[in-house]
C-alpha cells in the first residue's frame, strides 16, 4: 500500500509536537529503492547535571530521518508526491537538487557530508550528539550509491506546522497556513536520470507576497530568516 507524503509527514508532526524548519526527501537514481525523509525539528531539550537539578544548557533536537519503502519508476513519481505536500503544507517554494556523485575524484569533501546528510548520516556532531534519530536500515548502501551514481534531494519548508507562520507573508495561503489540493505546477525531468554528471538546482515557486507591490520587503525580511537557518537543517542540527 503506498501511503502519501503528506500523510508520512503529518503522521511525525503529530507525533513530535514541534515546529518543522524544514522536510526533505532524497533518492538515488535507481528505480524502487529506498527514499529517505527527513523532517528538521526547531526545538530545544534541556541539559540537567542531574534529574532534580535546573537546566544548565540546552541542545538542539535532532532531526529524524526514515527510511520510506514504496515502489518508484521515474523521478516524476516522487517529485509529483512531493510537490502536493509542499504546496499543501503552505511551503512558499519546493526546491530540488540534482548532486553529482561525491564520491568522485577530486570531489569537494563538504559534498560528501551533504551527501551523507541527505541520507540520515553525518559525521557532524552537535554538542558532541548525533544530528539525527534516524531509521533508515539501508542507509550504508543508499550513501554507496549516491556517492557513486549522485542524489536527488528535495527541500521545503511548512508553514502550517512548521516555525514560519509568524513570518509568512504569502496571500495563496489558507487562515492555518495551508493550501487546498491540488498543486498546479507540473513536475520537471531530471536531465540525467541513470548518472547525475551535472548539479543542478530547480525551484517550484507557491507563494505570493502581498508586499511585491511595496518592494518586497516583508519577504526580503523572511528569505534572511530562512538563510540563517540553512545550514543548520542541511546538517540535520535546528536553529
Amino acid at each position: 500500500m503506498t501511503v502519501p507524503l503528506l500523510d508520512l509527514v503529518e503522521s511525525q508532526m503529530i507525533a513530535n509536537r514541534l515546529p518543522l524548519v524544514a522536510v526533505s526527501l532524497a533518492a538515488v537514481p535507481h528505480a524502487n529503492t529506498p527514499t529517505v525523509l527527513t523532517l528538521h525539528w526547531h526545538g530545544f531539550v534541556e541539559l540537567k547535571l542531574h534529574q532534580d537539578s535546573e537546566a544548565v544548557g540546552y541542545q538542539s533536537v535532532p532531526s529524524s530521518a526514515l527510511q520510506v519503502n514504496q515502489r518508484w519508476d521515474q523521478f516524476d513519481d516522487i517529485e509529483f508526491d512531493a510537490l502536493e505536500t509542499a504546496w499543501e503544507l503552505g511551503a512558499w517554494s519546493l526546491e530540488r537538487i540534482e548532486a553529482k556523485p561525491f564520491s568522485r575524484p577530486g570531489a569537494d569533501p563538504h559534498e560528501a557530508v551533504l551527501g551523507m546528510a541527505a541520507f540520515g548520516t553525518s559525521p557532524v556532531s552537535i554538542d558532541g550528539e548525533p544530528p539525527f534519530v534516524a531509521d533508515v536500515p539501508d542507509a550504508d548502501d543508499l550513501i554507496e550509491a549516491a556517492g557513486r551514481n549522485g542524489y536527488v534531494q528535495w527541500t521545503f519548508r511548512p508553514v502550517r506546522g512548521g516555525m514560519w507562520a509568524d513570518v509568512s507573508d504569502d496571500v495563496t495561503l489558507e487562515a492555518g497556513g495551508y493550501r487546498n489540493p491540488t498543486c498546479p505546477l507540473v513536475t520537471k525531468p531530471v536531465l540525467d536520470v541513470s548518472r547525475l554528471r551535472q548539479p543542478r538546482r530547480v525551484v517550484y515557486p507557491f507563494g505570493r507576497s502581498r508586499f511585491d507591490s511595496l518592494g518586497g520587503s516583508q519577504r526580503s525580511r523572511q528569505l534572511g530568516k530562512e538563510a540563517s537557518h540553512e545550514a543548520a537543517f542541511r546538517f540535520g542540527g535546528s536553529p
